[in-house]
């Protein structure tokens, strides 16, 4: 493993200096940033294919943190204790090459939507996406906050400056400003439960001030051991601040109008991106760090997970806007989120890393389509797209190929991670497995439902206009974005062996840190059912 590996910060550099030359040079020529921020990513994305190159992704029992396969390691504020420290193992870096991959999409798909502040635009769109990658690969928790927030600021501009406007464009200022006040304030309550880390291991265990992720959960757990009520409150401060994020019922009032109000660009980061943020910080500090209350409010959490399925499904069924549906979808997918890290063995914990990389794809696809619905027939309202299969052959075929992605068909990557998720969590919890099973029934009813309003059905009246002068089909552009994404699912549904490989060490380590706490949990829960039948 090399010590400083200079390709570390350069994952994060990369956006943030192109997208500053995307800004500088808008005035000399509008085309020039889209170029600028298209080379910016793929030289990212190309980063990451090299660091996946270099391995190092091995595992052995008992080993107190996750293998970095890479770290890079400079001081900054010693004396808090805070250090630039940026690592990446398996999971991180297959988070860093779909945030890098979804970036190229998102520059891709923007290229003739956007026309007003081309440089301001691709300057916030590349910005949200480094600090993404920050959140991915910084293991100090100072570091990782400040990249957490940081990259609210640009979606906020994204949203309230590039998003589809309302009456006098109020509708997307006020979506944007919903998200902020809302991940704003989940922020400021995980931060809580982090500084609370840190003085407990400054005060109480006596060691230096510290946010190093070793150091923090040494900590957590000396406090679960001696505190456990204290460390169950920080848990829950860190699971409020990700929940938001992910989102969970009923901490999910941001989306819909998030996603309904941004742009194509701006959508594709929220559902591809962001929400994956929240289940990489759950994977990589809440069950790490507090084990024992994560195994305490397993079953609460799983609940909320379950609930979050069948709402987000029936409000999906109620939606006429495209945008909007899809948005009510990944409400309902992120309850197999919540199950499979509670339940918390290997299976679940991979299904969970390729339903991750699956769902990325698939919405990320359903969004860029969307816009280009949008595009060509100027609403989407499905009540008035019936008919278009007729007009635009390429659009209907991936569009019925990426819903079949999501629905989860066979030989595709959302199959493997939910069937992966489902197995994986039947033997620790049975009836909410089958719930959960039950639930991909009503996933296939609203894809259907999508599918028909939009490309059958009879032409309305403004509909039929078209046929008289036919609408154009996908440009070379938008197959080629298509085209990545639905080469990524095949890969995940034919050969997910490759990409589980790769984040085996990471899951096997959180896995081992969490199993046998759980079996405490377990045979506590059974002495305390054969005393009280006892007594009975």
């Amino acid at each position: 493993m090399e010590t400083n590996n200079l390709i570390l910060p350069a994952l994060i550099l990369v956006p943030f200096i192109a997208g500053f030359l995307c800004w500088v040079v808008d005035k000399v020529d509008k085309h020039l940033p889209r170029y600028i921020a298209l080379l910016g990513m793929l030289l990212t994305l190309v980063l990451t294919v090299v660091l996946w190159g270099q391995g190092g992704f091995s595992y052995e029992i008992g080993q107190a943190t996750p293998t970095w396969a890479a770290q890079f390691y400079v001081p900054w504020i010693s004396a808090l204790g805070i250090n630039i420290h940026l690592a990446v193992d398996g999971l991180s870096l297959l988070m860093v090459g779909l945030t890098a991959l979804l970036g190229v999409l998102a520059v891709g798909c923007s290229w003739g939507e956007i026309q007003k502040n081309v440089g301001f635009f691709h300057l916030n769109l590349l910005w949200s996406l480094g600090g993404v990658i920050g959140v991915f690969i910084a293991i100090d928790m100072f570091l990782f906050f400040f990249f957490w927030e940081m990259m609210l600021v640009p979606i906020y501009f994204l949203i309230a400056l590039w998003g589809h406007s309302g009456t006098a464009g109020k509708s997307r200022v006020y979506a944007a400003t919903k998200f902020f006040l809302y991940t704003q304030i989940a922020g400021l309550i995980m931060l809580i439960g982090i500084l609370g880390l840190v003085l407990f291991n400054a005060m109480v265990v006596g060691q230096p001030l510290s946010f190093a992720y070793a150091d923090l959960m040494n900590a957590a757990h000396i406090l679960e051991r001696e505190y456990p009520s204290v460390a169950y409150g920080f848990m829950l401060c860190l699971f409020i601040g990700f929940a938001v994020k992910l989102p969970v019922f009923p901490l999910h009032g941001w989306l819909p109008d998030a996603h309904a109000q941004a742009p194509t660009a701006g959508s594709v980061d929220l559902a591809g991106i962001l929400i994956k943020t929240a289940a990489y910080g759950l994977l990589r500090f809440v069950i790490p760090f507090f084990p024992l209350a994560s195994a305490q409010f397993a079953d609460f959490a799983i609940i909320l997970g379950m609930i979050g399925i069948f709402y987000g499904a029936w409000c999906a069924f109620q939606q006429t806007d495209m945008k909007r549906l899809l948005a009510y979808t990944s409400i309902s997918h992120m309850g197999f989120v919540l199950l499979a890290l509670y339940a918390g063995n290997i299976l679940t914990f991979q299904g969970l890393m390729i339903m991750m990389l699956a769902h990325g794809l698939s919405s990320a696809a359903l969004f860029i389509m969307c816009g280009q619905v949008y595009e060509r027939v100027h609403t989407r309202d499905m009540r008035l797209m019936g008919g278009i299969r007729g007009q635009l052959p390429y659009l209907s075929f991936f569009l019925m190929f990426f819903v079949a992605a999501l629905v989860g068909i066979p030989g595709l990557g959302n199959f493997i991670g939910e069937f992966l998720i489902l197995m994986g969590s039947f033997n620790q919890f049975p009836v909410f497995t089958i719930i959960a099973a039950i639930s991909l029934v009503f996933a296939g009813l609203y894809g259907l439902i999508l599918i028909h309003r939009t490309l059958f059905g009879t032409p309305n009246e403004q509909q039929q206009a078209h046929y008289t002068n036919p609408l154009k089909d996908l440009s070379a552009r938008e197959i080629s974005l298509l085209m990545v994404c639905a080469v990524g699912l095949l890969w995940l549904g034919l050969y997910p062996q490759s990409f589980l490989d790769i984040s085996h060490s990471s899951m096997a380590w959180i896995t081992n840190s969490y199993l046998p706490v759980q079996e405490v949990v377990e045979a506590t829960q059974q002495v305390v059912i054969q005393q009280t039948v006892e007594m009975q």
